[in-house]
């Protein structure tokens, strides 16, 4: 079978797919129109985030088998119209769970200690102690929203904490030793921290908004490595400017997309994000939480395996 490369990804990917008989072709620059004059030729299709795969460009791909997204989610692909037409679909959440769980950590213990800030002041000659007295981890309640590779990893990583970690998920029966699985109430009930780690869908674009937040009994410290669009950024300043929020750690935004750099350029900030970048309770990171040596690794890997699961 044929598999057209869209993304260049870690060299383990194509030297495996080969070995299993695979024939490989990589093309990284062409713009979307030129794929789709050729995709009727491929049986399957790997890509990480460089194209939009929607309805048009499958009805495109006559002879698609399958499609490989070298990540955790399948927002850039039409889930629905793939599965009409028989095309099996992996993405590989198994990959990049770990280097997750530990961001998330590292953002949440960075916050309560306010490493960043006590950085930036030392290296401009402040030695402030009291102004950077921390909090401890210890005691609270970690509410988790999202239960599946992404949570569990997080939750397994709190493990070492005197802590109690309750979980909320669509899906029953998902809560395990690291998590006990509560309803949305008890969720905002006992929250102290809430961390997202949930798929970017129809359902949870806009998610956390200001009656949301507000449905938490207790302020709350917001962490999200799932999807920047889950999280409306101007209910969050209003909460961080009230206290319902005590900080936030974002390793992805609303506005996040490849124009990203733009908005500095032309000097076009959206009000919300002038404050957060303001903030010195906010802590962001470039949508990396996923993004180490060893994941990238394994997400080719866990590709290949799928692969190899479904068609060898």
């Amino acid at each position: 079978m044929k598999i057209l490369h869209l993304d260049s990804n870690h060299p383990v990917l194509i030297e495996q797919l080969t070995q299993l008989g695979f024939e490989n072709h990589e093309d990284y620059t062409s713009t979307k129109e030129e794929i789709e004059k050729k995709i009727h030729t491929y049986d399957g299709i790997i890509i990480r985030s460089r194209c939009t795969i929607d309805a048009a460009f499958l009805d495109k791909a006559k002879k698609l088998k399958f499609i490989g997204r070298v990540g955790a989610g399948l927002e850039n692909i039409d889930v629905d119209h793939a599965k009409a037409n028989s095309i099996f679909l992996a993405s590989a959440p198994e990959g990049n769970r770990n280097a997750v769980g530990e961001h998330t950590l590292g953002m949440l213990l960075s916050l309560f200690n306010k490493l960043h800030k006590a950085d930036q002041e030392v290296r401009n000659g402040h030695w402030d102690r009291e102004g950077n007295r921390g909090i401890e981890l210890d005691g609270k309640t970690v509410g988790i929203i999202g239960y599946g590779n992404m949570g569990k990893a997080f939750a397994k990583k709190l493990k070492g904490f005197d802590v109690e970690v309750i979980c909320y998920d669509i899906v029953g029966g998902v809560g395990d030793e690291n998590a006990r699985q509560v309803g949305i109430m008890e969720l905002q009930q006992r929250t102290d921290v809430l961390s997202l780690h949930v798929p970017q869908t129809e359902e949870t674009i806009g998610m956390i908004d200001d009656e949301f937040i507000n449905s938490f009994q207790k302020p709350i410290w917001l962490l999200n490595t799932a999807r920047g669009k889950c999280v409306i950024t101007s209910d969050l300043v209003k909460n961080l400017k009230s206290g319902q929020i005590l900080g936030a750690g974002l390793d992805v935004l609303e506005y996040e997309k490849s124009s990203f750099e733009d908005m500095f350029e032309d000097q076009n900030l959206p009000e919300a994000f002038n404050f957060l970048i303001e903030a010195k309770n906010v802590l962001f990171t470039p949508h990396i939480a996923g993004w180490t040596v060893e994941s990238k690794e394994k997400l080719a890997q866990t590709i290949v395996d799928k692969l190899k699961e479904k068609f060898c």
